[in-house]
């Protein structure tokens, strides 16, 4: 399962049956997962993952007894030192928070899980927005995929990619989720240079979107910028845009390519 079909599995799921929830607390030293990685623990069956191992076997089992009772006024929160009595040699400790969770929680685990999800903005349904998306829809991406064109989307879409058809484009650009990434990659130089410029806008307003990727070569972002500098964008602006988007090194121009090069540039940026 992806993030979101983990996310949306478990709600679905809580809403027939209690669990506990495990969550990853705090950490410090070296350790397979960091603060906010959970796995939520039925009867008989786990979704999600603290990381694996002997740390994870012993917290299922811990949230087990817990499901069942057998634990009553134990600690929310319970240390565990990643060393031999563990049988593993990470070297770090983990603090892993035990909820037990029902119905009643669902709202709640609904908003708190998928806020860890970052809002990301993909204008454009081609061949590599669609493989692009594909690509995200596994990672930890709340995606919305707007093309000007209402016929474009494939059906069906990957679980938890929202389909937005926005004519002007652009117009997209001012109701977008705050903090959210923005790749831009329409069919049309015109279309792109629009959502550019209304990224801009924004930014000079709300300085709420962190990366503005634009897909290219640095002939066609040379060719934008003297255009955005003619609608009255400064140096310090134009900064904000990438382009090209991807890592640096990998040169393939296939879109899956691509794909994967841009989806490993968000998710350093992410951290």
């Amino acid at each position: 399962m992806n993030v979101i079909q983990t996310l949306t599995g478990f709600v679905q799921r809580l809403a027939l049956e209690p669990a506990v929830l495990v969550s990853v607390r705090s950490a410090e030293g070296s350790v397979p997962r960091g603060p906010g990685a959970w796995m939520a623990v039925f009867e008989g069956d786990v979704l999600g993952t603290i990381g694996g191992g002997r740390l994870e076997f012993d917290a299922i089992d811990e949230a087990r007894l817990r499901l069942a009772g057998g634990v009553a006024g134990a600690p929310q929160q319970v240390r565990y030192a990643l060393g031999p009595s563990l049988g593993q040699c990470c070297g770090g400790v983990v603090f892993l928070g035990f909820e037990r969770v029902t119905a009643a929680d669902m709202p709640a685990m609904r908003e708190r899980l998928a806020g860890a999800l970052t809002p990301l903005a993909l204008f454009g349904g081609g061949h590599v927005g669609s493989a692009l998306v594909h690509v995200l829809a596994g990672l930890p991406f709340a995606v919305t995929w707007i093309d000007s064109r209402d016929e474009i989307f494939p059906d069906p879409v990957p679980v938890g990619v929202v389909c937005e058809h926005s004519d002007p484009v652009q117009a997209a650009v001012r109701v977008l989720a705050p903090g959210s990434i923005v790749l831009i990659m329409s069919f049309s130089h015109a279309e792109d240079l629009d959502v550019v410029a209304a990224c801009l806008l924004r930014q000079r307003a709300l300085a709420d979107l962190p990366f503005v990727g634009l897909i290219g070569s640095k002939t066609k972002w040379a060719v934008f910028r003297r255009r955005l500098e003619e609608r009255g964008f400064t140096e310090h602006e134009l900064s904000h845009v990438t382009c090209p988007i991807g890592l640096d090194g990998i040169t393939g121009k296939e879109p899956e390519v691509i794909a994967v090069s841009v989806a490993a540039q968000l998710l350093r940026l992410r951290g």
